[in-house]
């Protein structure tokens, strides 16, 4: 079966559409984590006909593909504390299990509204404080950086099985403030962690085979060549750039959970 009659039943407007916007994706999220908000609704719009479950599998191969090579991108450009980076990506992953697990039992839109506050003080924070992540601000003991890796990893691995979208935008602030990291090495960090989280995940969707593999080499490939542009812009314009477009990201995410609690029935 050739690539033609392989893609011909989903439509040309609708294989574009999921080209560019796996693309975006894969440069926002790149830069500063976020790019979730903008391809999966992608996915889910343009494939109404799928089931959840596969269409977020999809969306997850895709996804990780991107991050991976933004990963190994930063890789060569920062250098990580391995002690750090393997304690907060085994916590995120156990929490972000545990998240999805209670997600079963508890309805998650009783929370979105404490969520939407927290992103409007993130947002107003980020934007008063014009030098936050320009360098790196704290030198913390090493034992001290992992107990806080341990509790970023927990709480915002557990928002990433529970909620989702934004998840590696909370990781960077997370480095930011809580580590004192500058945004670019906290980008570095919350790429790898997030390829973690997304196997962890993967694993679960390829088993139960929720996933279009067609679809998602599509997506793949287009949200590999954003994530590859949006780490090296990221890199070469440095912690400015990628404040302004985390607070982009914070903005989007604002929007779409004020939409979820005001006017969401």
């Amino acid at each position: 079966m050739n690539l033609i009659n392989i893609y011909s039943h989903y439509g040309l407007g609708v294989l574009v559409a999921l080209v560019l916007f796996s693309f975006a994706g894969g440069f926002i999220d790149a830069v500063v984590g976020g790019g979730g908000l903008i391809q999966l609704p992608a996915v889910l719009v343009n494939l109404p006909d799928y089931p959840l479950p596969t269409l977020f599998g999809t969306n997850k191969m895709a996804a990780l593909s991107g991050t991976s090579v933004a990963a190994y991108q930063y890789s060569k450009r920062v250098k990580f504390n391995l002690k750090l980076l393997a304690v907060t990506s085994i916590a995120a992953a156990i929490s972000s299990y545990s998240g999805a697990r209670l997600l079963s039992h508890i309805d998650s839109n009783t929370l979105k509204p404490i969520i939407l506050v927290v992103l409007i003080v993130i947002a107003i924070y980020t934007f008063l404080k014009k030098d936050l992540g320009s360098v790196t601000t704290k030198e913390l003991p090493i034992k001290k950086q992992i107990i806080y890796g341990l509790l970023l990893g927990l709480v915002i691995g557990f928002y990433d099985g529970f909620f989702g979208p934004g998840t590696g935008s909370f990781l960077v602030l997370g480095f930011v403030l809580v580590i004192g990291f500058d945004f670019v090495k906290a980008s570095a960090y919350s790429k790898l962690i997030n390829c973690v989280t997304n196997i962890a995940a993967l694993t679960v969707f390829i088993k139960q085979g929720n996933y279009l593999i067609e679809i998602a080499i599509l997506m793949a490939i287009s949200n590999i060549a954003g994530s590859f542009m949006g780490a090296k812009i990221a890199l070469k314009k440095g912690n400015h750039f990628i404040r302004t477009i985390f607070l982009v990201v914070v903005m989007l995410m604002i929007i779409r959970y004020g939409y979820d609690v005001f006017f969401k029935i």
